[in-house]
């Protein structure tokens, strides 16, 4: 039996771990963290409960692909809820705009703010996700002749890969602060939406067309149901464990020394995790020339976040699930967080609420409120003061919190080995990095595999669980 080590038990490495273990190969992984997940984990005190990550889901097909290939039935582990009526967009002039997945409501939301052509857009947004899902999401890439395919050539050229996604927005929307909605997507791959390509508005159909759903319990759920699925299926999860380096001998890994200084040999090893910090610390220089440590900085760190968890015993009503508010100079705020470096002035706040669902899943209101951050370090305590500025400023008074835990940039960089702390990775700003992101098969290390959001297809939990389903290895 072939064996495989899979270093980082994020989602992308669990889904590759699940589909290797299925095909017959036998599989350990690795993390370096108490739990597996990873940034999908949950922040348990006090009787409160939090998701850290990802809090909108969408496409929930691909998580219950995982337990299905596996023979198991998705059910039996996590249950999804959908959200049909699923955000609320209040701007600085205090108007709102709720979100949801049905048309005719939407239509009527939208009637409010000037001409539109929803229909139009719903129908852009859907070829546009179709054309990925067909030709995009299912294909893996180790050398640049991956990329000559006929069809894929004629599929990228019709999915606005030169227009950005603001751009594209003012085709169907003429409202300021409706384009503020819409361009919030750019948000989900970690970049601007003054520069991300219109391609990622396909994330309109899926909140749009399809729905944003929760999982009942907590999104968590779904990292704890692939580890049981994983171990079920006789793999081997070994937490609190780091690797130290891959074991390369001929331009291939024969397996992997710990930070204890044992020694694990493996037929496959695929590395779930940030491309740049993994790349550079696990391999030798002189093992990848294709990656040499002044290319590996070349790469620009997508969007971090400044994430203040908040809990009130007693629960706020009027709070729903998904609440964004907007900045007055949304712009602004991306040349703030990309040009200068720094955390914007007024930035746009979006908080979770799971407790508007899912009152069992915590005591009274938790409070999981996320500002879009520099990948940079950042004072906590001098910007948490002013997001609750903010936050009283614009009508959320949560008074004294009875419970609170904030991450900054620097965090997310320490617990996960961020690329400086970025949530995607690398940034979708240039054709390159867009669609020419790191390849899922090394280039230079023939069995050394790459899953998770900084490569092909992309950031986003749906995205980097098809990274871990597309993994090549099998027991044969």
């Amino acid at each position: 039996m072939k064996k495989a080590i899979v270093i980082g038990a994020g989602l992308g490495g669990l889904s590759a771990a699940i589909t290797m273990q299925s095909k017959g190969v036998d599989v350990t992984v690795f993390d370096e963290n108490p739990h597996a997940g990873g940034k999908m984990m949950s922040v348990d005190s006090e009787g409160f409960h939090f998701d850290f990550g990802p809090n909108t889901m969408t496409m929930p097909h691909v998580f219950q692909q995982v337990i299905k290939q596996a023979g198991e039935n998705p059910d039996e582990y996590f249950t999804f809820q959908k959200l049909t009526r699923h955000t609320r967009n209040v701007f600085a002039d205090g108007s709102e705009l709720w979100q949801t997945a049905d048309e005719k409501s939407m239509i009527r939301e939208l009637d409010r703010f000037g001409p539109h052509t929803y229909d139009r857009y719903t129908e852009e947004v859907r070829r546009l996700y179709t054309l990925a899902e067909s030709h995009f999401f299912h294909r893996t890439f180790r050398s640049w002749k991956d990329y000559l395919s006929p069809s894929l050539a004629g599929a990228m050229a019709q999915v606005r890969p030169l227009e950005s996604m603001d751009h594209f927005h003012r085709r169907f929307f003429s409202d300021e602060r409706v384009l503020q909605v819409f361009n919030r997507y750019a948000t989900y791959i970690g970049s601007s939406p003054f520069k991300a390509p219109a391609t990622f508005s396909l994330i309109g159909h899926l909140e749009m067309n399809d729905g944003v759903y929760y999982v009942k319990g907590g999104n968590v759920k779904i990292a704890h149901a692939f580890q049981s699925v994983f171990e079920k299926k006789g793999g081997s999860l070994q937490l609190n464990t780091r690797v130290k380096r891959l074991i390369v001998r001929n331009q291939k890994a024969v397996g992997v020394e710990l930070q204890s200084g044992e020694t694990v040999e493996a037929d496959f090893v695929v590395i779930n995790g940030d491309f740049v910090t993994a790349t550079r610390s696990l391999i030798d220089e002189g093992d990848r020339p294709t990656y040499q440590n002044r290319k590996l900085d070349r790469f620009h760190p997508s969007i971090s976040a400044f994430v203040m968890m908040i809990g009130k015993r007693e629960r706020i009503m009027d709070l729903p699930h998904h609440q964004v508010m907007f900045t007055s100079d949304y712009e602004g705020e991306f040349r703030q967080i990309f040009q200068e470096n720094r955390m914007p002035e007024d930035p746009t706040i979006y908080i979770s609420h799971s407790a508007a669902t899912d009152p069992a899943v915590t005591s009274g209101s938790n409070l999981f409120v996320l500002v879009n951050a520099p990948a940079a370090e950042v004072n906590p305590e001098r910007y948490k003061e002013q997001i609750y500025e903010r936050l009283l400023q614009k009508g959320v008074n949560i008074g004294a919190p009875d419970f609170e835990k904030v991450i900054a940039p620097q965090d997310i960089a320490r617990q996960f080995s961020a690329y400086k702390g970025a949530l995607y990775g690398i940034s979708s700003h240039n054709l390159k990095d867009s669609f020419l992101r790191p390849r899922n098969g090394h280039p230079d290390l023939s069995n050394v595999y790459y899953a998770g959001g900084t490569t092909h297809p992309g950031g986003g939990s749906p995205m980097v669980v098809l990274s871990g389903l597309n993994v090549p290895f099998s027991g044969e």
